[in-house]
């Protein structure tokens, strides 16, 4: 986890429950630890959880989700915000920082933090009406994220870029979180060797929940991925440094032979949370004097 990342330690539930009184009835005592924990398998104990981190850690008033959409887990999302700071290297002038978030999710979770760690500007933008409407409805929520982040619809899906980044407008970053599983059936069988691991039986239900939009599309992440390097190409002069998650060690070969067709700089940056491991793929088109 990364060094300035505020969840390296374990939670503090005691200072938590006091900041949001309502996570109170899903902590227990483990057993075998007696360290106080929550059950990370059920969803409503990881929702109240986040909401509680949000309100402690990073200054927000609410929080909500709508049933059945994605619930990141904080300290992940927080990992990635800090290693974009240290790729832009703007300690000094975070003021004129501006990033964007493809696929905002009705959570809005990136943009927060972008917002109350390092004080950026962020756009978050999805295909999806009902998330952006939620997304909306969280940042007002706090109302100092208004004057911080602005959602917008992306009125096409076959468009990640164009119909959001507007024609004068820059940008210092780009980040997405991509689809990972190909189909729907691939997520199900995903989730139930998870649950088969774990030792837990019941349906096949993700705890950190997901709609069909942020969970898979036809190709899987790389296919995804292999679309939004296409499509920067055409906006190289409006973002510095454009950047995604990529779940899956085996597809950075080919994502990075795309960018060196391209004449693309990039780079990756590996990330670790506990036993899970995955990376940022950045990539920057060299500027034309």
């Amino acid at each position: 986890m990364h060094s300035n990342n505020k969840h390296k330690k374990s939670y503090d539930f005691d200072a938590l429950i006091q900041a949001y009184p309502k996570l109170k009835s899903f902590v227990f005592t483990s057993p075998l630890t007696q360290q106080k924990t929550i059950h990370f398998d059920k969803s409503d104990a990881v929702f109240h959880l986040n909401k509680a981190l949000l309100i402690a850690d990073y200054g927000l008033t609410d929080w909500r989700i709508p049933k059945g959409y994605l619930c990141p887990p904080i300290p992940g999302r927080a990992d990635y915000i800090h290693h974009i700071h240290d790729l832009l290297e703007v300690e000094k002038d975070s003021e004129n920082v501006k990033g964007l978030d493809i696929g905002v999710g009705a959570n809005t979770i990136y943009p927060i933090l972008g917002a109350q760690i390092y004080d950026w500007k962020m756009v978050g933008c999805d295909t999806s009406l009902s998330a952006v409407e939620s997304a909306k409805h969280n940042v007002g929520l706090t109302p100092e994220l208004l004057k911080k982040i602005e959602i917008r619809l992306q009125p096409d899906p076959a468009h990640i870029f164009e119909g959001v980044i507007k024609a004068d407008e820059t940008f210092t970053f780009t980040m997405c979180n991509p689809p990972f599983f190909g189909s729907e059936e691939e997520a199900t069988r995903t989730t139930k060797q998870k649950l088969k691991n774990l030792k837990k039986s019941g349906p096949a239900e993700l705890n950190f929940g997901g709609q069909a939009h942020e969970l898979w599309c036809n190709g899987g992440e790389a296919l995804f991925i292999k679309r939004m390097i296409k499509q920067s190409v055409v906006f190289k002069s409006q973002v510095h440094w454009f950047t995604t998650l990529v779940s899956k060690q085996e597809n950075l070969s080919k994502l990075k032979k795309q960018l060196d067709k391209l004449k693309a700089t990039h780079k990756t940056i590996a990330m670790e949370q506990g036993n899970k491991k995955s990376r940022i793929l950045a990539w920057s088109f060299p500027t034309v004097e």
